[in-house]
């Protein structure tokens, strides 16, 4: 799969926005695409991280949010693997700058939304 140009996607993200559309998806998109979103979120309110990978998270959290998407949302399972692919694809870019408290952050949040058989899941976030 191509990814889209995501940088175009930037000025879709909006903090309000964000949050909306992840509890509004949690358990239709699973454990995995929620925690690679909320790693991204978290991280993206750091100060460790530069501008440039700043813009770049933005990007893919914008297309995350866009209802207009590569695969539309609204298709069956389909619809989330190009946002899933995007945002996996920022995450790598940025991992070994993603802190420990971040991804600890990102773990709690998920224990509201998915149980620890869904959870699980995040075991294998890059497979």
């Amino acid at each position: 799969m191509e990814l889209p140009d995501f940088m175009s996607y930037a000025n879709k993200f909006s903090q309000k926005d964000f949050v909306e559309k992840i509890s509004r998806i949690a358990k239709r998109a699973g454990a995995k695409l929620v925690y690679a979103a909320l790693l991204l979120y978290y991280t993206l309110q750091s100060d460790k991280i530069s501008t440039k990978d700043k813009a770049i998270i933005v990007g893919a959290l914008g297309y995350m949010i866009s209802p207009i998407d590569v695969i539309p949302d609204a298709i069956p399972i389909a619809g989330l693997t190009d946002d899933l692919a995007v945002l996996l694809y920022v995450l790598k870019k940025i991992w070994v700058d993603v802190d420990p408290e971040v991804k600890e952050r990102a773990k709690e949040r998920l224990s509201k939304w998915f149980d620890e058989d869904e959870i699980q899941e995040i075991d294998t976030l890059f497979e």
